[in-house]
């Protein structure tokens, strides 16, 4: 059983929890991911990691409510409950990590954060400024009722602006409209992009960034069901090939991720009908993620 240290609501239907798990936290690295279950009857869930104590042997996740298995976590979990399962690392660190710091030094990083996408931006800026490299990170959400880890995100990057859709708080636009902003009025020149959000979100920045010749790379946690590759759920086209975001990824390269087949796709999986009419399109690659299962053969 996993104790929970902490829990905090960050905004509505959005709850942060700090978990014992001293085995995951001794490994686990920013980019990759857990799943949790809250007991026997629980639904398994794949949360990407959003900060770590290894010291302390805590991990930390942020659930949003969007279903019945989330509602009862954010409702009868509390401080001192326990989740039954708490499984990882899972999926791939950050391409990142594996790179030499004095090269990462001479990049210009931004990241872009879209709601509960800055969950995982977090401790990618943070492994950087651990490093001595400040990174810049354009955080988007509805309003300013919905911005989440502002203060968390300010001690460890570079430059923090804050987007909201409305206006109510920061820059009033959408987190596009601010990276244009910044390369065309400010000046900014970025080396690198991560960006991790809603995938209409990801589409569209990658869009920009690959006009304004932007590496960027793209976190599909979000399409992650599973978490083993053996449900088809993540499966998504990348460049001339078929990836699994859980075990492929979650990080790509966005200008190679076929975006509209994606959010395609996931429209078509909500539904019974759907998954079966994708098993047909998608024959042997519909199943098959984690290469041993063999998906429904």
């Amino acid at each position: 059983m996993f104790p929970i240290v902490k829990k905090r609501q960050l905004a509505e239907n959005i709850y942060l929890f700090d978990v014992l798990a001293k085995r995951v936290a001794a490994k686990c690295l920013p980019g990759e991911f857990v799943i949790v279950k809250q007991d026997k009857q629980g639904e398994r869930i794949p949360l990407t990691v959003c900060d770590y104590d290894r010291e302390a042997g805590t991990v930390t996740i942020v659930i949003q409510v969007i279903g019945g298995s989330t509602r009862l976590i954010a409702d009868d979990l509390k401080e001192g409950d326990e989740f039954m399962d708490f499984v990882g690392p899972l999926g791939n660190a950050s391409d990142l990590i594996s790179e030499d710091i004095e090269e990462l030094k001479k990049k210009n990083i931004l990241f872009v954060a879209g709601g509960l996408g800055t969950a995982p931006v977090y401790p990618q800026v943070k492994w950087l400024y651990e490093r001595g490299i400040k990174a810049d990170v354009v955080q988007g959400a509805k309003s300013k009722d919905f911005v989440i880890l502002e203060d968390e995100l300010k001690s460890v990057s570079g430059n923090l602006y804050v987007c909201t859709d409305d206006g109510s708080y920061g820059f009033k636009g959408l987190v596009t409209d601010k990276i244009k902003d910044l390369v065309e009025n400010e000046g900014k020149k970025y080396d690198h992009c991560v960006v991790i959000g809603p995938m209409i979100m990801m589409k569209f920045v990658s869009l920009l960034t690959k006009e304004l010749g932007i590496p960027t790379i793209a976190s599909m946690n979000t399409i992650m069901v599973d978490g083993t590759g053996m449900c088809g759920a993540c499966r998504l086209s990348v460049g001339d090939e078929i990836k699994f975001a859980c075990v492929d990824g979650p990080e790509f390269d966005a200008h190679k991720i076929n975006f509209n087949e994606a959010l395609q796709r996931l429209q078509i999986y909500k539904t019974e009908e759907g998954r079966e009419l994708l098993k047909v399109i998608e024959g042997e690659t519909h199943h098959g993620g984690c290469g041993v299962c063999g998906g429904d053969k």
